[in-house]
């Protein structure tokens, strides 16, 4: 998902002097007037990147999002671009970071930024945190000059095939959702029953578009449709389920299952804040774009939870039977 939300020209002016004065150190960036603006830049008054970081400490806050730039390398790429999006912070404002994250280092030049990283504690922006998150990440050595030219040309190669087969799916004034054009197709089909009867869906990492999961299977039961879900990954899943009771009032009911297994990692970390954010959005999308109407939801960690007897309770309900009251007789009749 996407804000709208664009670079303030005083951004822009504070972010090339972040890139030609080896003298400054961070740029903090936040959201204010519907446009995103420098909050604070800060200097470098160590060569150690560690020795600099107790800089950030009163300007993370446990309920504010904010977007910080540090110089952290000697040789071009310099930045890293940290998203730091506490949990306690409002979910509008989760919503709003999240969502603007991609553009905001898209329009300052994603070949500025060795690396982006996703952080919702402000120890992550410790030394300690750092530490802890370059060994997660195993960072490879230095790449030659001719790896990082193929790299970039790959990664611009995606950025120029992102805007095929994608549509942006405006959900308000202010918010519009990348969706790949199979996986609409596919949530079409379903939602009209022409024979598709399972949609996994994803979020690409790299564009943050929605898009389909290859698969073929063509489950019949609550069990199978759960096996084809992925335990490593979240997923978003439509599944068209054959009413198991008969009758002339039989019908197909269509349920969604949202997944999101516990695994370790800045991935999982980043996983786990953008999903829950963009679950109302694909819903919407499913019911207002495909005609895809779901009758039930689930939301569960790991796929192994979603099983009949669940699924059953939540269709059809016990209905408890009231006995009516009976005045007691009078004594002596």
């Amino acid at each position: 998902m996407q804000s709208g939300i664009s670079a303030s020209s005083e951004l822009v002016s504070e972010f090339n002097s972040l890139l030609s004065d080896s003298s400054k150190f961070a740029l903090l960036v936040t959201i204010s007037s519907e446009a995103l603006t420098p909050l604070a830049s800060l200097l470098r008054p160590f060569p150690d990147f560690n020795a600099n970081l107790k800089q950030l400490t009163p300007h993370l806050k446990p309920d504010e999002p904010l977007y910080v730039f540090l110089r952290r390398y000697d040789h071009a790429p310099f930045l890293v671009a940290v998203t730091y999006i506490p949990d306690t912070a409002k979910v509008r404002q989760k919503m709003l970071f999240a969502s603007t994250r991609l553009t905001l280092v898209r329009e300052l030049g994603s070949e500025h930024f060795r690396e982006t990283i996703f952080t919702t504690t402000a120890d992550e922006l410790s030394p300690a945190g750092f530490d802890r998150h370059d060994k997660h990440t195993a960072l490879d050595a230095p790449l030659t000059e001719e790896e990082r030219t193929l790299g970039e040309v790959k990664r611009a190669e995606a950025e120029a095939g992102a805007g095929t087969g994608v549509r942006e799916i405006h959900l308000s004034s202010t918010m519009n959702m990348p969706v790949k054009d199979d996986a609409l197709k596919a949530l079409t089909e379903l939602g009209r029953g022409d024979g598709r009867v399972l949609v996994m869906l994803k979020i690409n990492p790299q564009d943050e578009a929605v898009e389909l999961v290859p698969d073929s299977s063509k489950p019949t039961r609550i069990a199978e449709a759960a096996q084809a879900i992925s335990t490593s990954e979240p997923r978003f899943t439509f599944f068209r389920y054959p009413s198991p009771r008969g009758g002339a009032e039989s019908k197909d009911a269509i349920l969604f299952f949202y997944t999101n297994p516990a695994t370790p990692g800045t991935k999982a970390v980043k996983n786990r804040m953008i999903y829950p954010l963009q679950k109302r959005a694909v819903l919407a999308m499913a019911e207002k774009e495909c005609q895809c109407v779901v009758e039930k939801k689930f939301e569960v960690e790991d796929p192994s939870e979603i099983t009949e007897e669940l699924v059953l309770e939540e269709l059809f309900p016990k209905v408890e039977t009231k006995t009516a009251f009976k005045r007691p007789k009078r004594p002596g009749r």
